[in-house]
């Protein structure tokens, strides 16, 4: 079975997110998407909150699971079983990023394959930052994301 492991804050989850995850579900048996601690980012959302509204955005969807984590990606990813990463790429600095992480990942898991999608370009100017600063000053940013995010408490 191919598994692969779409790490990341998802703070929150995007339609860019999401257009990764049904792309990668023709590519895989099971896409994990496995929502990590980032232990320099303070959250936006709570991780269990996060959790629960992607769980419901694949509930009909039986190939795509959502789960948290702690630690090393590469690390989770053995527990997992997942000898695929599946990232997401927008442009040239996101690559230069990405392409640091899949080494150090190989390093400490060399099973495990990084497997870059390139963005739809529609979705490209999507990111989780843009999206948490409309929020956090009352933006609408339904066009954005595949659900309600809840009022901003801050």
């Amino acid at each position: 079975m191919r598994i692969a492991l779409f790490p990341g804050s998802f703070d929150p989850f995007t339609n860019g997110h999401l257009d990764v995850v049904r792309r990668g579900t023709v590519l895989f048996d099971k896409v994990i998407i496995a929502i990590g601690n980032n232990s320099s980012k303070n959250r936006y959302l709570p991780v269990e909150q996060m959790t629960e509204m992607i769980a419901e955005v694949f509930r009909d969807e039986p190939r795509v699971e959502v789960q948290s984590y702690k630690g090393l990606t590469a690390d989770y990813a053995r527990e997992a079983g997942a000898r695929f990463l599946l990232r997401g790429l927008r442009n040239t600095t996101d690559f230069e990023y990405e392409n640091t992480i899949a080494q150090a990942n190989r390093h400490v898991n060399p099973e495990l394959e990084t497997v870059f999608l390139i963005t739809s370009p529609a979705l490209a100017a999507i990111s989780s930052t843009i999206i948490r600063e409309i929020h956090r000053f009352g933006g609408n940013v339904d066009d954005f994301v595949p659900f309600r995010l809840p009022a901003f408490e801050g």
